[in-house]
């Protein structure tokens, strides 16, 4: 159980790190909400909806994974797959998400967004990370969901991960057309050099 546990404050962790205290270090200094997703029904502010479900299902399912006892039985464990070899490698990935994600935004410094900023100018970063990968966040998250799913094999972490790489492939693909138009010939150059993942 207390392992269980270790997982919900870790969930909390991130978040707070990666998404609540990088956005209002940003806001604090810069006087811009990252935060741009709206309630447009076009397919950026669709997909800001998704992400907000994503992240409270995953905040509901590893709250009942930790607290929830017997109720664990409804999100339907993979206990085949329930390993001690999966867990620890699961908690490597999350560990590795977490510093990779926090050091991408680092990298981005005042041009970290949560969606797509079209009020605010924000400079192309091709550096650091970047230098590796066009989405090294996105990469990020992605490996936090594959490590979550090992640690806590079950039918709603599935889920959450299979919805997450569905919405971020979307969203990258309209962050992309953006940064097209935005930086012209400079991305082009960009996108040629540097893979979309790694």
């Amino acid at each position: 159980m207390t392992s269980r546990i270790y997982l919900f404050a870790f969930l909390v962790l991130y978040f707070l790190i990666v998404f609540v205290l990088r956005s209002w270090l940003l806001w604090k200094r810069t006087g811009i909400n990252p935060f741009t997703f709206d309630d447009t029904d076009d397919a950026h502010g669709y997909n800001g909806r998704l992400f907000k479900f994503i992240v409270a299902l995953e905040v509901l399912v590893v709250a009942i994974y930790a607290f929830g006892g017997e109720m664990y039985e409804y999100l339907l464990p993979f206990w085949y797959l329930e390993y001690w070899q999966l867990q620890i490698a699961g908690w490597i990935l999350l560990v590795i998400s977490l510093i990779w994600t926090f050091t991408a935004q680092l990298q981005m410094a005042d041009a970290w967004r949560i969606g797509i900023d079209t009020k605010n100018d924000t400079e192309l970063v091709a550096t650091g990370l970047f230098s590796k990968s066009r989405n090294p966040f996105f990469s990020g998250i992605i490996l936090a969901d594959i490590g979550l799913f090992l640690v806590a094999p079950n039918a709603f972490t599935l889920l959450i991960s299979v919805l997450s790489i569905v919405v971020i492939q979307t969203q990258v693909r309209l962050e992309e057309a953006y940064l097209t138009t935005a930086h012209g010939d400079s991305y082009l150059s960009y996108k040629q050099k540097v893979a979309r993942w790694l």
